[in-house]
């Protein structure tokens, strides 16, 4: 069976292939939002954003990125310098192993941010 790991919380899930990660984190317990996002959120329907998750290692086993999720991330500024491996986890899919951080912090000050857009800088 294929195994969430989550890195800041060092929790193994296993769940089933082809099983939606939002439901699997928050089954097992791991916060998936934060604050009032908690309640204010699309319930899983993607267009929020607020369930987003780096996917640190396995991006080959899940699910790939579809119109939607694309949309919804591409307008958020959290997915600069991360845009391969944000994922949000209501629309992913676990097919095999992978290590997410859930909950990732918006880098507005370091290196990363600026780097996509001024790369000889």
């Amino acid at each position: 069976m294929p195994k969430i790991t989550v890195a800041a919380e060092k929790k193994e899930i296993e769940v089933k292939p082809g099983s939606d990660m939002r439901t699997e984190l928050r089954t097992a317990g791991v916060e998936v939002y934060s604050g009032i996002k908690k309640y204010l959120n699309c319930m899983g329907m993607g267009l929020c954003g607020e369930c987003r998750v780096l996917v640190k290692k396995g991006m080959e086993n899940v699910s790939p990125k579809g119109f939607l999720e694309k949309v919804t991330l591409g307008r958020m500024l959290s997915a600069i310098g991360h845009e391969h491996e944000m994922r949000l986890s209501c629309q992913c899919t676990v097919n095999g192993d992978c290590t997410v951080e859930v909950r990732p912090e918006m880098n507005w000050s370091g290196e990363t941010f600026w780097e996509r857009k001024y790369p000889n800088k």
